[in-house]
């Protein structure tokens, strides 16, 4: 449901960067909206949030075990992960974007989630932000 949006926010973030480096585009992903939501829940709201898209997570694919939250929120990637297939990476990527998206409209709801995303990344086509909605849609159904 929100991992078509995971995607193409993963995708916009590696557009024209290498891929795979100290901070993969998922961590770019959660840099984006860590400002706003640390103002929204705190660091400590932030931090539970990004931890438990990250357990969630980490029951799909299993490499992001190695991933790791820091004190102010963002995330650090070993250099193992660069040894990965690139196919896999942008796989556990979207997994986690999609879990931590998900989480975000069960607890602020959707209307201030697309508000966030839009805000966040204020050029991307309001189609890319279509997929909130209807995977909030699905999911009361």
């Amino acid at each position: 449901m929100m991992r078509g949006l995971a995607q193409r926010l993963v995708d916009r973030e590696a557009n024209g960067k290498k891929p795979l480096n100290a901070r993969a585009a998922f961590g770019e992903v959660v840099a984006k909206l860590r400002r706003p939501l640390v103002a929204l829940t705190g660091v400590n709201g932030f931090r539970a949030l990004l931890s438990r898209a990250l357990a969630l997570a980490n029951a799909e694919v299993r490499w992001l075990n190695a991933v790791h939250i820091k004190a102010d929120g963002s995330l650090e990637c070993p250099a193992e992960v660069a040894q990965l297939d690139k196919k896999e990476v942008a796989i556990g990527e979207a997994v986690l974007i999609a879990h931590f998206l998900g989480l975000l409209v069960t607890f602020i709801g959707e209307s201030l989630t697309s508000r966030l995303v839009q805000d966040a990344w204020p050029g991307a086509p309001i189609k890319d932000f279509d997929s909130i909605t209807a995977g909030a849609s699905k999911k009361e159904k």
